[in-house]
């Protein structure tokens, strides 16, 4: 059985592939069946579908989750 990897809005993850612009840190904006990302480095915005997502996020540098739990 498939079981989704959970991201939140605002998580900082990093990609297994560098953007043009050099970056590999992204900002997750949107989460659903699609994701939309931010790039930290150029701020373009990119919208992926949730298995590509997956695949291409090494790591997740920074959780959202984390943050809203120590305020």
């Amino acid at each position: 059985m498939y079981y989704p990897k959970q991201f939140n809005l605002g998580d900082i993850v990093e990609t297994k592939k560098e953007h043009p612009c050099g970056s590999k840190q992204w900002e997750v904006i949107r989460v659903g069946a699609d994701f939309k990302i931010r790039c930290m480095g150029c701020s373009r915005i990119v919208m992926l579908p949730r298995p590509k997502f997956e695949k291409s996020v090494k790591k997740v540098i920074k959780s959202a989750e984390i943050i809203e739990n120590e305020q």
